[in-house]
């Protein structure tokens, strides 16, 4: 049952110091541990478990910082390209190959914002009709 301990048979050469340990007292026991801790740099305590991934999650803090992806331009690839035109003051050329590009690959069009900033950006090109991921 759970509550038995099982009974572990001394082998012949730790026979003596087991006997030893065995008239120790408590504090004793505390201190040979301590003792033998120091001695050869090990620890007695057993290690703490993995914190649960939930638990984990909390702990981590919200980024400060995103980048604005364009996924997929959508219908209205004209208003996205203005929006694009408007955020990154690229010219329109530019601001036209970056949405083309994002219709094979994710782009990102603005590197580390702040994430009201973030935000904002994700929501006129929503408005514009384009998909749009902060990472």
């Amino acid at each position: 049952m759970a509550d038995e301990k099982e009974i572990v048979e001394v082998p012949k050469k730790f026979e003596k110091i087991v006997d030893e340990i065995s008239k120790m007292s408590v504090l004793d026991l505390s201190e040979l541990v301590k003792v033998l801790e120091n001695k050869f740099g090990v620890s007695a305590q057993a290690p703490m478990m993995a914190m649960p991934t939930a638990v984990v999650a909390e702990a981590v803090e919200e980024k400060s910082s995103y980048d604005v992806v364009l996924t997929a331009p959508g219908a209205k690839k004209i208003e996205v390209i203005k929006v694009v035109r408007d955020l990154t003051q690229k010219g329109l050329k530019e601001s036209k190959d970056l949405v083309d590009a994002s219709e094979k690959e994710p782009q990102v069009v603005k590197e580390g914002a702040k994430k009201e900033e973030a935000e904002e950006i994700k929501k006129k090109f929503e408005a514009a009709g384009a998909k749009v991921e902060l990472k």
